[in-house]
């Protein structure tokens, strides 16, 4: 499996992600802005569900790393923090989420590390050509239920989520062969949509998305530690080497 998207970027805070994707519902506690997200942390996500006729938004948190129902450990969650979207509706493990727990992971962009000759990597981010705007990243959810927990216990379901990736376009198929997908604003509804369970639609639906434009600029490498964080993490290496 080739993992990309290790790393992303969620500088903005509740108001702006309500904002971005037309939340009706939230979770209580602020979000606090990571610029560097890493897998098994806990992220932001939102969904959509039918309730009593009409829908409804919500912004939630699932650990990243899905976890299947049928998993014994949790811990399985760490070698799926990305699902390949060409075949996401056919494996077993994601096919019933990407069904009826669909998502957008809000996201300012993500890093991503080109090899090079030498055996060095260089990290890039990549963001939007608004770099202020906030990124759609489809995703799927799954609730896992601990086995050690009581069925009545407040943490027995653990929420967990994977991003989706397809093959890198040529202009940044340098620096990496795979990228997230990214839902554009006049997509999001319908990827959202609870109504769309057929997995021959989504997986038309997913197929269809189209390229994003994304810009990348080379960082410096202190993102390689989860340990490091803040806005400098995104600034230009003027020297990186």
């Amino acid at each position: 499996m080739t993992i990309m998207c290790g790393r992303f970027v969620i500088a903005g805070n509740k108001a702006a992600i309500h904002d971005a994707f037309s939340v009706d519902e939230t979770f209580q506690d602020e979000l606090k802005p990571s610029w560097n997200v890493a897998p098994m942390q806990g992220i932001p996500f939102v969904s959509e569900q039918l309730r009593e006729g009409e829908l409804v938004r919500r912004l939630e948190v699932a650990r990243w790393g899905f976890v299947p129902v049928w998993a014994k450990d949790p811990k399985a969650g760490g070698k799926m923090i990305n699902a390949r979207s060409e075949t996401v509706t056919e494996k077993t493990s994601f096919r019933t989420a990407a069904a009826k727990r669909r998502a957008l992971i809000p996201a300012n962009g993500y890093y991503e590390w080109q090899k090079n000759e030498d055996g060095t990597k260089t990290p890039h981010y990549l963001h939007g050509e608004d770099e202020d705007q906030l990124l759609g990243f489809a995703g799927l959810y799954e609730f896992w239920p601990d086995p050690t927990k009581a069925e009545d216990a407040e943490d027995k379901w653990l929420v967990a989520a994977t991003i989706l990736t397809r093959a890198a376009h040529n202009a940044l198929g340098h620096i990496h062969e795979r990228m997230p997908v990214i839902v554009p604003r006049d997509l999001q509804d319908q990827w959202l949509d609870p109504t769309m369970t057929e997995r021959n639609q989504v997986q038309h639906f997913i197929d269809t998305i189209p390229e994003p434009n994304l810009i990348p600029r080379i960082v410096g490498k202190q993102v390689g530690s989860v340990r490091n964080n803040g806005p400098h993490l995104i600034e230009a290496n003027q020297n990186p080497q």
